[in-house]
């Protein structure tokens, strides 16, 4: 949690620096900084599945095993950082899809562009934070994180605004100051990790070609529905920001800057989930899925402090929060319908607390599938089509933006609580999706 909460500062010094910057990256910010992330996220939670494949192991108590799966994670994430490397020509046709003039789509390619390449580094990140955190040693991947959010908090005001004798670089910055960071976090890891991880790298290597090829899709096909859902969610939120548009250049720009206050609640509760997603992992691992409902409680309560308070500050004091990213000197409308939808955001909050849990604890069980399939159905086939209808038939009408976040939330808890109803069925039924698949593998 603490170290998501660093990735919340540097999220949010980004959001502040483009929305201060000029009004023209501002209006671009929101579009490009999502449909980036909808295509880097779907990569890294795909190599996520690598820290329940550890919690388990470690859970049953197999050191072996578990620095094994670690390196897995890391051959399977090198593998897809390739790969959306090589997509880096086509991230541009993405900025073409929105109805912006040329001049905005054009400072979106110049993000998109480069999202490539900090997303590579992401996936790299991300197996080797899921192989420490699996094994329960979580200091090191706050730390790691810390320590590269510090650079980036550094980096992108730096970068965006030509500060400290760096070259001003507007949007462009903002993309290289994001991959100062994780590259930084990469060499932290690389130098934290034991020397029995690289013995173990070269070990698997030595397997051959076809053992590795085996290994590596069978971790890609349990990992691809968690990385399809979390891609699908964020692209939902990325129609969600150009839906929005269709309300006016008023509820654009306010929407922009809502989305950046929203981090705030629904990215510390993140790296509770990972917790919650580990400590589940390492109870079915162990056999022990009675420990399972306890450790998702405890997660909620925690997390229900947490986004109390920020509940508190969002309904109560929405003028104070969304003073840093100058709503003093923007237009008045923008500034009016930006409180007016903070206000809103209580209920996405805590929609999202549930529903971050349990796709979690999902993939813990080896069932990110279902949750894949839940998100389809209600995000896709009910969320985005009613949100489709209220814009489309209120064209310019940017008081109509609470409403629209009041649809999305609301959906985002069907998704939840759906969720949470197959995860007391696994918990009952003994069920462990991932050890399952791995045996039937095997099995000649």
């Amino acid at each position: 949690m603490l170290g998501m909460g660093g990735n919340l500062i540097m999220m949010l010094v980004d959001g502040i620096c483009l929305a201060r910057y000029s009004e023209d990256t501002l209006r671009a910010s929101g579009p490009a900084v999502f449909a980036a992330s909808t295509v880097v996220v779907v990569i890294t939670r795909t190599v996520g599945i690598t820290r329940s494949y550890v919690a388990q192991a470690h859970g049953r108590k197999d050191r072996d095993a578990a620095i094994e799966e670690g390196v897995n994670g890391l051959l399977l994430a090198l593998l897809l950082a390739v790969a959306l490397l090589a997509a880096t020509p086509l991230m541009p046709w993405i900025a073409k899809l929105n109805g912006q003039p040329p001049h905005i789509k054009e400072l979106q390619s110049q993000f998109l562009m480069l999202s490539t390449s900090f997303g590579a580094v992401m996936s790299v990140n991300m197996a080797l934070s899921s192989y420490f955190n699996g094994t329960a040693r979580t200091k090191v991947p706050m730390t790691v994180a810390l320590i590269g959010q510090g650079v980036g908090v550094l980096a992108i005001p730096g970068l965006v605004f030509g500060l400290y004798g760096l070259p001003e670089m507007g949007m462009r910055g903002s993309a290289l100051g994001t991959l100062a960071a994780v590259s930084t976090m990469l060499a932290g890891y690389a130098i934290c990790l034991p020397t029995g991880f690289f013995t173990s790298f070269f070990q698997v290597l030595g397997q051959g070609v076809y053992r590795n090829v085996e290994r590596l899709w069978l971790r890609l096909r349990m990992g691809a529905p968690s990385g399809g859902g979390a891609g699908l969610n964020q692209l939902g939120n990325t129609s969600f920001v150009w839906l929005a548009a269709v309300l006016g250049p008023v509820a654009l720009a306010a929407n922009n800057v809502v989305v950046s206050l929203n981090y705030a609640a629904v990215v510390p509760p993140t790296g509770l989930a990972l917790g919650c997603n580990v400590l589940c992992g390492n109870a079915i691992g162990e056999g022990r899925h009675d420990k399972v409902p306890h450790i998702i409680r405890v997660t909620l309560a925690v997390a229900g402090v947490y986004v109390g308070l920020i509940i508190l500050l969002q309904v109560a004091t929405p003028e104070l929060l969304l003073h840093p990213f100058g709503l003093a000197n923007a237009d008045a409308a923008v500034a009016d319908s930006a409180v007016d939808a903070a206000r809103m955001l209580w209920i996405y909050a805590l929609a999202f607390m549930f529903s971050a849990v349990a796709t979690a604890v999902l993939d813990s069980f080896g069932l990110a599938r279902f949750g894949f399939l839940a998100r389809v159905a209600v995000m896709w086939g009910v969320s985005v089509p009613t949100i489709c209808l209220i814009t489309l038939t209120n064209r310019g009408d940017e008081s109509l933006l609470p409403v629209i976040w009041a649809v999305y939330s609301a959906f985002e808890l069907v998704i939840a609580a759906v969720c949470f109803w197959r995860i007391r069925r696994a918990v009952v039924g003994l069920e462990n999706g991932l050890m399952t698949a791995s045996t039937v593998k095997a099995v000649p």
